[in-house]
């Protein structure tokens, strides 16, 4: 049963964290704007973005590709599959791309979208996200003049002009 997706355990909205992937939950589909295309540096891509929410609090969705955006609309409960988490400004966000899917749930588990709680996963208090792309590392900053250097004999330091 390796590889399946049958009986794998879905997780809350609030129980989102950073750097996750291989995500599952239902949720019910609270907003949806219109699909968009964007550049990224990869080219340019279809989007779309969601509000989705289930009895925890409520998070952004972002469906990446033609085939999944402007696939939902408002009111559905859905099941979404195979997704990973980003942060933007400090709040967790969902995502789903061509790996990943969204299907229609009959799942009576999530509550109407005006009974949702308005609470949003938020990253750890000095979440650094991990770089993503190919980028030399930046050289450590110097100063510029002269170091201040031990006197090997006396071990007192001796000010060269800093």
């Amino acid at each position: 049963m390796s590889g399946s997706n049958v009986g794998k355990p879905k997780i809350k909205v609030m129980d989102l964290k950073p750097n996750m992937n291989n995500v599952s939950l239902v949720a019910r589909v609270i907003k949806v704007e219109q699909p968009k295309t964007i550049n990224t540096r990869s080219g340019t891509r279809t989007i779309s973005e969601v509000v989705v929410g289930d009895d925890s609090g409520k998070v952004k969705l972002t469906l990446w590709g033609k085939a999944i955006a402007g696939k939902v609309k408002e009111g559905d409960v859905v099941e979404i599959k195979n997704a990973w988490t980003t942060v933007f400004k400090g709040s967790v966000q969902l995502n789903v791309g061509g790996e990943g899917n969204i299907v229609e749930s009959q799942s009576g588990e999530v509550p109407e979208a005006d009974s949702i709680p308005d609470n949003y996963p938020k990253a750890p208090e000095g979440f650094k996200p991990e770089f993503r792309g190919a980028r030399r590392p930046r050289r450590p900053f110097r100063r510029g003049g002269f170091r201040r250097e031990q006197s090997s004999e006396e071990g007192e330091e001796e000010d060269f002009g800093g």
